[in-house]
């Protein structure tokens, strides 16, 4: 079985310090994974998280 995997552009703005990320990552299961885990000034919940189709 071959499963689908969407590829999308993710824009992360850390609302803690405003720092901004733009990786590349997949949809797969209604799930976005970039590998994404925290901010450099340690935040690891709060962000403003943008996606669109690659």
């Amino acid at each position: 079985m071959n499963v689908v995997q969407t590829r999308i552009k993710v824009k992360i703005r850390c609302k803690s310090c405003g720092e901004k990320f733009t990786l590349k990552g997949r949809m797969d299961k209604g799930k976005i994974d970039t590998g994404f885990k925290r901010c450099i000034c340690d935040n690891e919940q709060d962000f403003d998280i943008e996606t669109n189709e690659l």
